[in-house]
């Protein structure tokens, strides 16, 4: 079983490592010193070093990383090239595509736990950089589809925001307030049971939902619609 360790670095980062009994691999690895420590103080050997997306605040520990370790960088194509499969520490991880915030961006998904990267937050999802609505509600689709006890393990901690906009969008979901005494800003988490009870963006086809959308004289007849529609309301 892969365990995973969570991260923090500048204002808001979280990063992950994801290991076994001897060795690691990196997501992400903005707060690269405290990943070499925590390698060190615990015998790992790390392995890999990978991202969710390209963009630089998830990049930025690459080359510190790299340069003192053995680690190998595996890039999103070397991920996804056909007949790719990432077997790690004796464990299968899932490479999971999910373009929407940037074309690029994949979640990491050990069966037990999800590195989702800016995909999916805890409470929200990421904006949408790559202009791709569609794929975007595709990706959170999919996602929809994984066990409800999967960890959610997001890219930001941006837990406070998000349920306060969670709450103007649902005054009456008590499941936001019960999420909000359960945040711990040292292990930033939720499950995908959570998510389909607070998240907005998982929670497109809810009868609260759908009549702030008519009160609001958005389109709301398809599921696509009412997605859509969602991510119009600020």
């Amino acid at each position: 079983m892969l365990l995973v360790k969570q991260f923090r670095y500048g204002a808001d980062n979280l990063g992950y490592l994801l290991y076994g009994r001897k060795s690691a691999l990196a997501v992400d690895g903005g707060a690269a010193e405290a990943i070499l420590a925590f390698t060190e103080a615990h015998r790992l050997c790390l392995q890999y070093v990978v991202n969710t997306h390209r963009h630089a605040d998830h990049t930025s520990g690459n080359a510190t990383l790299l340069g003192r370790s053995k680690a190998q960088f595996l890039s999103g194509q070397d991920l996804l090239d056909p007949g790719a499969e990432l077997v790690f520490a004796g464990e299968p991880i899932r490479i999971i595509p999910t373009p929407g915030h940037t074309e690029d961006s994949l979640c990491f998904y050990t069966g037990r736990a999800l590195v989702t990267g800016d995909t999916l937050f805890n409470g929200t999802i990421g904006n949408c950089f790559s202009g791709d609505l569609e794929a975007y509600y595709r990706s959170i689709r999919m996602l929809l589809t994984l066990p409800e006890e999967t960890v959610v393990y997001a890219g930001h901690d941006y837990v406070r925001d998000s349920m306060a906009f969670a709450k103007s969008i649902e005054p009456e979901n008590g499941f936001i307030n019960d999420f909000v005494k359960r945040y711990d800003p040292e292990h930033v988490r939720s499950t995908l049971a959570d998510e389909k009870r607070i998240n907005p963006y998982f929670r497109f086809n809810e009868p609260g939902i759908v009549r702030l959308l008519a009160r609001r004289g958005l389109p709301r007849e398809t599921e696509w619609e009412r997605w859509h529609s969602l991510m119009s309301i600020e």
